[in-house]
């Protein structure tokens, strides 16, 4: 079995252990709320970690791209949400075809969506999304979500099923509370006008114990939490980091640093602060350009081996082809990235991401 140290870097590694209870941890905690939980793959973009929340529970996935669907169709999971709205009707024939409940924002989508539908002879779930504050989409007023939604239940390959509202700022610490009630207020609307709304999606890691406890929410679309980062456990997020960035020391010269072969392309860069090193008391990390990285006040030898916990997970992992899934010293299997892999026949014996 293909051992971490064996393993070339920079390469993304998961803790299966912390994984696992983190899977099961939110899994139960749904489950014990009442809630469903469809948790989102852009954070991980890896079927195998989608097949592991579903099997724990989970009714399905939130994707939030075409690509993302189509992979997660391929491997035969279902109960795909994606999303983002979309305004493309050659991606809507796709997203169709995946079997996946879409979400939109203006009844023109409405539109082509019906086409799609009528042309795959199918039946397609519809969300109206909500702006619930973020402006970055979303139906902008009451009476524009209630057009929509009337829209969709006058198409007859079209099914209303309910509202999505998820806040951007409201996952990494604004209040959730005017996030749910936007929701509930458009859901009553629906009701209103004699249509059927059984699904308020939305929610995040950031705020996953206030959303299970809203009543008006229904599912819980959470992405970061399997695997976790630095973002969130700092406003106090105490799921547990399963994933990090594996780095060697390539350069020990000086006495007050060491050099990683892990820069700018081995983490996210949309935080204003950089990864973590783990295990290594009282060193911090700086970049030192595309392909380096600092690390002050540290022991670290040449060709030693540091663990990083990286910002923001879902951008970094997007920066790698492969999830090194390893249990204690070994590496379990390894697990494409959006299916990036040129080969996976055999995982205790594929190569790093060099």
């Amino acid at each position: 079995m293909l051992l971490k140290t064996e393993v070339p870097t920079p390469a993304l590694l998961v803790d299966l252990d912390l994984l696992e209870a983190n899977i099961d941890r939110m899994a139960q905690a749904a489950k014990t709320a009442g809630k469903q939980l469809r948790p989102h793959v852009k954070a991980h973009k890896c079927v195998e970690i989608a097949r592991l929340q579903v099997e724990a529970g989970a009714c399905g996935v939130c994707v939030a791209t075409v690509s993302e669907a189509e992979m997660i169709s391929r491997a035969g999971i279902g109960g795909i949400l994606l999303t983002s709205p979309v305004a493309d009707p050659l991606k809507m024939a796709r997203i169709v075809a995946t079997g996946a409940m879409v979400v939109v924002d203006h009844v023109r989508q409405v539109r082509w969506y019906q086409e799609a539908a009528c042309a795959a002879n199918v039946q397609l779930d519809v969300l109206v999304d909500l702006d619930v504050g973020d402006h970055r989409t979303g139906a902008a007023s009451l009476e524009q979500a209630v057009n929509i939604a009337l829209a969709i239940d006058q198409a007859g390959h079209l099914a209303l099923r309910g509202v999505q509202a998820y806040s951007v700022s409201g996952s990494h610490g604004a209040e959730a509370g005017p996030t749910w009630k936007i929701a509930a207020e458009a859901r009553d609307a629906f009701a209103a006008h004699g249509l059927h709304t059984d699904i308020v999606s939305g929610g995040s890691t950031g705020t996953w114990n206030v959303d299970l406890a809203v009543p008006d929410v229904t599912e819980l679309q959470a992405g970061s939490y399997p695997l976790m980062d630095l973002a969130y456990r700092k406003i106090g997020v105490d799921f547990s980091n399963a994933m990090a960035v594996m780095a060697t020391v390539i350069s020990a010269n000086h006495a007050d640093f060491v050099t990683l072969d892990a820069g700018f392309k081995a983490f996210s860069t949309d935080r204003p602060f950089g990864p973590e090193v783990t295990g290594v008391p009282n060193a911090g990390y700086r970049w030192g350009g595309d392909e380096f990285g600092y690390v002050d006040g540290s022991p670290l030898k040449l060709g030693s081996r540091v663990e990083l916990i990286p910002p923001h997970c879902d951008p970094t992992v997007n920066l790698y082809d492969r999830i090194h899934a390893c249990r204690g010293r070994h590496v379990e299997a390894i697990w494409p990235v959006m299916g990036r892999m040129i080969s996976n026949t055999n995982p205790a014996k594929e190569p790093g991401p060099q």
